[in-house]
């Protein structure tokens, strides 16, 4: 990443740090999943840095942007990212986002009529009502806390352990942001979600949904959301709710021919 730029930015009462490629080129915002960071997307920018000016910000409560006591709604999320590209003068970019950035790219894509020119949404954390309420009432923060108290040494051997397909810098890298995360930032998970059914009949954008073959987005919430004649479906075997960890070369190729497809 040595020679990537860092940059600051002032928005929506918080400043948010970001990675980026180089400007000059077409536009691409990346958004990480709950316990990532901008540097968590390695992978796929350098595999489209070379046509694309690739932004990769830190969300609020991650990484080295601010973390405040509150403020983790995903329309907080959606107007950091709008604020973000708005400051940093971003012409009709595309949005991608894994997880929690799936979600919040959705929503911020809803409020940027016009303004995107594509959006990519890797397993999003579309939700039923039920499922959000079983995944607040579980154990995900006191897992995080646990975290928070062992080192970088003891987490990289349990990921490695748990993922061994996974590169050794990649689980890295996650490491190094989930020691990074803030406990605030888990308010995400606070019931309700955007209803994602809405969020989708609001996109009025060319939409790829990839997921793998064990997603929080099933296939059949999958099919319901190409109702949206602009949305289309990517499936990439082998590969769970992680999937730009476990199959990054498979992602890569789909996001590159996808990207390559907007007017």
């Amino acid at each position: 990443m040595t020679s990537w730029i860092s940059g600051d930015c002032e928005t929506n009462g918080i400043h948010l740090r970001y990675l980026r490629t180089g400007a000059g080129r077409s536009p691409i915002v990346l958004l990480h999943g709950l316990t990532g960071s901008g540097a968590t997307w390695e992978s796929l920018a350098r595999a489209v840095e070379c046509d694309h000016d690739v932004v990769m910000p830190d969300l609020r409560g991650h990484g080295e942007s601010s973390s405040p006591d509150r403020g983790y709604t995903y329309d907080d999320h959606a107007s950091d990212v709008i604020g973000l590209v708005r400051a940093l003068g971003l012409v009709r970019p595309v949005l991608i986002g894994h997880s929690m950035g799936g979600m919040t790219a959705a929503v911020a894509a809803t409020r940027l009529v016009g303004l995107v020119r594509g959006l990519v949404l890797i397993d999003p954390t579309f939700l039923s009502p039920e499922r959000q309420r079983e995944v607040y009432a579980s154990d995900v923060v006191d897992q995080h806390r646990r975290a928070l108290q062992m080192t970088a040494v003891e987490l990289v051997a349990e990921a490695r352990a748990r993922h061994p397909r996974r590169a050794v810098e990649t689980i890295e890298l996650q490491v190094a942001a989930r020691l990074k995360t803030c406990v605030a930032a888990f308010d995400v998970l606070v019931p309700p979600n955007p209803d994602y059914r809405a969020v989708v009949a609001g996109l009025d954008v060319p939409t790829l949904l990839v997921i793998g073959d064990k997603p929080v987005v099933t296939l059949e919430m999958a099919a319901e959301c190409a109702s949206n004649p602009r949305l289309q479906i990517e499936q990439i075997a082998d590969a769970g709710h992680g999937l730009p960890f476990d199959q990054p070369e498979q992602l890569a190729r789909v996001v590159r021919r996808f990207v390559r497809s907007l007017a």
